[in-house]
C-alpha cells in the first residue's frame, strides 16, 4: 500500500489549511493529514515530496517542504478540472536503495492509474527511481533533463551526477531517448557533449532556449518523463547561494518549460531536484509546480494518427524524398513524419514533434536536426 511508505503533512501545516481562503489550492486539494488518506479514484495529479539527499552532496533533509507546501496551498488553481492530490512526504529508507524502492513502487503504482506524479525532492538520482518505475509497464522512455549539467559523468561517488549512465547502460533498458535543455558548456566536459551526440541524443544550451522557448516545446511533447534540477535556475531567481551560479533559465523561463511538460499528452512522471535546505527557494518552486497543473489542465491529447482530420498536411520535397508534415488547427502545433524500414517486407511509419521552423528551414532544403537524428536512432 502506498500510504504505507509516505507520511503525512504536519498538525501545523494542518492548522494553516484552515486559515486559508476557501478558493485557494490548498482547499481544493485533497491532502494526506492524520486522519485521511486522498482517495485516488479519480486523481489526475499527485504532489510527493521526498526526503532523501544522499545521493547528492547535501546531507540536511526536509526543512523547505513546510515553507513549499505553504506557498502552494496558498496559490489560487485556475480554471482547472482535473483532481490534484498531495500525498505527503517519502521519508528516507535506512539505505539509498530503500527509498529508490519505495519510489520505484509508488510512481508505478501511479503510472498504472494514469496519475502523473509531481516528485519535489532530494539529490537528482531519484529520477532513476522515477525510470525504473516503468520497468513492469513494458515501454520505452524518453527522458528529457532541465540541467545545466548532463551528469554522465563517471564519478561514483556521487549518484546525482552519474544516474544517467545507470540510465543507460543498465538492463533492462527502456531509454528510447534522452534530451537535455539548459546545459551550460563550462559545466560539461567535452566528452560527455561528445557522447550526447554519438548516441545521437539532444542537448539544448541555456541561451539556445531562453532566445526561443518554443524550442523545447516540441521535445517535452515527446517526453515521457521529466527531471528538472534547479541548477538549471539563475541563483539570483531562486535564492539558491550556496552554489552560486549567476547564468541559467530566469523565473519566467523555468515556468514557461514547466506549463510545457504540463501540456505535454505524453508525461507521466514531473521530478524537480536538488532543493537546498539552506536556501529560501520555495515561493519560485511552488509557482513551477503551478504551472505545470496549468498546462496539465491543457492538455488537448491531440495526435495525428488517431484522427487526421483535423490535421492539415504539407508534403515538402526534399533531396530526392519527400517530408511530410503534420499541423494541428486546434493548437497549431507541428509534428513531421519518420518512415522506415523494418525489414525488407515491412516499413513502419512513426510522427515526431517539430516546430514550424523545422518546416520553413524544410522548404528551403535543409534537413531538420531532430529528424535526422530520429532517422538514425531508428535505422541503427
Amino acid at each position: 500500500m502506498m500510504q504505507d511508505y509516505l507520511q503525512p503533512i504536519s498538525d501545523d501545516l494542518g492548522l494553516f489549511l484552515l486559515q486559508l481562503p476557501s478558493a485557494s489550492l490548498g482547499k481544493t486539494m485533497q491532502i494526506h493529514t492524520s486522519q485521511n488518506f486522498p482517495d485516488l479514484s479519480n486523481a489526475k495529479l499527485a504532489l510527493i515530496t521526498v526526503n532523501e539527499f544522499r545521493g547528492g552532496d547535501s546531507h540536511e533533509y526536509g526543512l523547505h517542504f513546510e515553507a513549499l507546501r505553504k506557498n502552494l496551498y496558498s496559490l489560487f488553481p485556475g480554471n482547472w478540472t482535473a483532481n490534484i492530490v498531495d500525498l505527503g512526504t517519502l521519508e528516507a529508507g535506512d539505505t539509498l536503495q530503500d527509498t529508490y524502492y519505495a519510489l520505484r513502487e509508488i510512481c508505478e503504482n501511479l503510472y498504472r492509474q494514469s496519475i502523473v506524479p509531481i516528485v519535489i525532492g532530494g539529490s537528482q538520482d531519484l529520477t532513476y527511481a522515477m525510470y525504473r518505475a516503468y520497468d513492469r509497464l513494458e515501454q520505452m522512455v524518453n527522458l528529457v533533463t532541465v540541467d545545466s549539467k548532463i551528469d554522465m559523468v563517471q564519478d561514483m561517488a556521487n549518484p546525482s551526477e552519474n544516474y544517467l549512465t545507470k540510465i543507460i547502460l543498465e538492463e533492462p533498458n527502456n531509454l528510447q531517448n534522452l534530451s537535455n535543455l539548459g546545459y551550460q558548456t563550462y559545466f560539461n566536459s567535452q566528452e560527455e557533449i561528445d557522447l550526447i551526440e554519438k548516441m545521437y541524443f539532444e542537448a539544448y544550451r541555456v541561451g539556445e532556449i531562453a532566445q526561443d522557448l518554443s524550442v523545447a516545446e516540441p521535445i517535452l511533447r515527446d517526453a515521457d518523463l521529466v527531471s528538472m534540477d534547479i541548477s538549471a535556475i539563475k541563483s539570483s531567481e531562486i535564492g539558491y547561494f550556496s552554489k552560486f551560479n549567476p547564468n541559467g533559465f530566469d523565473g519566467r523561463e523555468i515556468c514557461s518549460i514547466a506549463r510545457y511538460a504540463g501540456l505535454s499528452d505524453k508525461i507521466s512522471g514531473f521530478g524537480l531536484f536538488n532543493i537546498d535546505s539552506k536556501t529560501e527557494q520555495s515561493l519560485l518552486i511552488s509557482q513551477i509546480i503551478w504551472y505545470f497543473f496549468e498546462g496539465y489542465s491543457y492538455r488537448i491529447n491531440e495526435y495525428p494518427y488517431i484522427s487526421k482530420k483535423s490535421y492539415y498536411k504539407y508534403i515538402v520535397p526534399l533531396d530526392g524524398q519527400d517530408l511530410v508534415f503534420y499541423k494541428s488547427d486546434v493548437s497549431d502545433r507541428w509534428w513531421i513524419e519518420i518512415e522506415y524500414e523494418v525489414n525488407h517486407e515491412v516499413t513502419r511509419k512513426v510522427l515526431f514533434p517539430c516546430t514550424k521552423n523545422d518546416y520553413d528551414r524544410a522548404l528551403q532544403q535543409h534537413i531538420p536536426e531532430r529528424w535526422w537524428k530520429a532517422m538514425k536512432k531508428l535505422i541503427l
